[in-house]
């Protein structure tokens, strides 16, 4: 089972449980929902969510999504801080809602006392 990863905030995690799916700003606002596997999540995290404190994070079955999803390279959103990545790093987009029975997991994600990021003990299985 293929697992990619979001990171959400309370707020918005929260409104999908109301909705009875996920959605966020960026859908409205370049089409698709940012996602990330394992190893860029720390990127992202660090770059664009630095210090704050009402993140968790949705571990993401890819074979449950209903929306189409592409990988391809990088759409950054406009902050001051944008993730390191390479010429042919490409990212999952989900071009739609995310359906709440294709997140088999949620973990609080919280920042370390510089404000920085670290995998939560679950995804380090």
């Amino acid at each position: 089972m293929p697992i990619i990863y979001h990171i959400a905030t309370q707020k918005d995690w929260n409104q999908a449980q109301q909705d009875k799916l996920y959605r966020v700003e960026s859908l409205a606002d370049v089409g698709f929902i940012h996602l990330s596997t394992k190893e860029q999540m720390l990127k992202v995290a660090n770059a664009i969510f630095r210090g704050r404190e009402d993140l968790m994070v949705l571990s993401v079955n890819t074979e449950k999504l209903q929306a189409e999803l592409i990988w391809e390279a990088p759409h950054h959103p406009p902050t001051d801080q944008t993730p390191e990545t390479t010429e042919t790093e490409l990212f999952p987009h989900l071009y739609g809602a995310l359906n709440l029975d294709a997140v088999i997991n949620t973990v609080a994600f919280l920042p370390e006392v510089d404000g920085t990021f670290t995998l939560p003990d679950l995804l380090n299985e």
